[in-house]
């Protein structure tokens, strides 16, 4: 197994093949909407893009997102070379161009050319007791990124209690603010408890969730059937345009807080939901 190689393919596979549980529920959403309608005619052109970008091994969206990498490694490994193979990863995957140069200096407003800055790609590493490597990717695009948001409870404006509730009403506000600018429909990644930037990377953290798996915790695994069947009342619809499907899924998580703050992340993905993992046993690699 040669780790650069591999970690390329999964770069190539999040960005021009869709996992079958996001286009499962994107073609069940089309199957709900109406016809004759923008939402069903919105849905068809995705699916059809979704299979194009397949066929061809070209990026689903033209915004090929940045780059966060989680890996959960065994004892005695070593994070510089899975950093130095992921770095050189995104630099081949660009060149390939399976990603579009998306890492840009915040002073120089400078591109970087090749995926590669301060924090870019994104990593995040995490020691287990399993004898394997497990590699998480998820390409995260620009105009979903931008609809996420952070809340603190109480929120007098929205009615929002230290509860469920006060989580719930914090969550639909989030939503009804995004429309379609995220994108829609929209997968949401919520993060309850935590400091600041905890509660952001535990509702990332969701993304790796498969839609429809519920958390196993019976409060939250309600929350998120009662906000997903509430989300899609707002008729917002894919891109904005109305329709019976805002979002695809939500996914709920929640950590311990210090008693003085209580912040509730909201995390949000665009129906081109990329993301993919490899596992690597005895140098054999598989992918999911």
């Amino acid at each position: 197994m040669e780790l650069k190689s591999a970690i390329l393919e999964l770069i190539r596979r999040a960005a021009t093949d869709l996992s079958p549980d996001v286009e499962k529920a994107l073609e069940d959403a089309f199957q709900r909407e109406d016809e004759g309608t923008p939402a069903k005619s919105v849905f068809n052109t995705i699916l059809e893009n979704v299979r194009l970008a397949r066929e061809n091994s070209t990026p689903i969206c033209q915004d090929t997102g940045s780059l966060v990498v989680y890996i959960d490694f065994p004892e005695g490994f070593s994070e510089k070379t899975y950093r130095e193979a992921v770095n050189w990863s995104a630099v081949e995957a660009t060149n390939l161009q399976y990603l579009r140069p998306n890492a840009v200096d915040s002073v120089s407003g400078k591109n970087s050319g090749d995926n590669i800055g301060i924090n870019a790609p994104y990593l995040q590493f995490h020691q287990w007791n399993k004898d394997e490597v497990r590699i998480r990717l998820m390409l995260k695009g620009g105009g979903s990124e931008n609809v996420g948001t952070q809340y603190k409870l109480p929120n007098a404006e929205l009615k929002a209690g230290r509860d469920l509730q006060g989580v719930r009403n914090l969550i639909i506000d989030a939503v009804l603010k995004a429309q379609g600018l995220g994108c829609a429909p929209g997968v949401i990644g919520v993060g309850i408890g935590g400091d600041r930037v905890t509660s952001y990377a535990l509702s990332k953290q969701q993304f790796f969730r498969k839609i429809g798996q519920r958390n196993t915790q019976p409060e939250l695994s309600d929350l998120e059937i009662t906000l997903y069947k509430e989300l899609n009342m707002l008729g917002i619809g894919p891109m904005g345009f109305g329709g019976k499907t805002t979002v695809l899924d939500v996914f709920a998580a929640t950590q311990h807080r210090h008693p003085a703050s209580y912040f509730v992340s909201v995390s949000y993905t665009c129906w081109a939901f990329r993301r993919k993992s490899m596992t690597i046993i005895n140098d054999e690699v598989t992918y999911d």
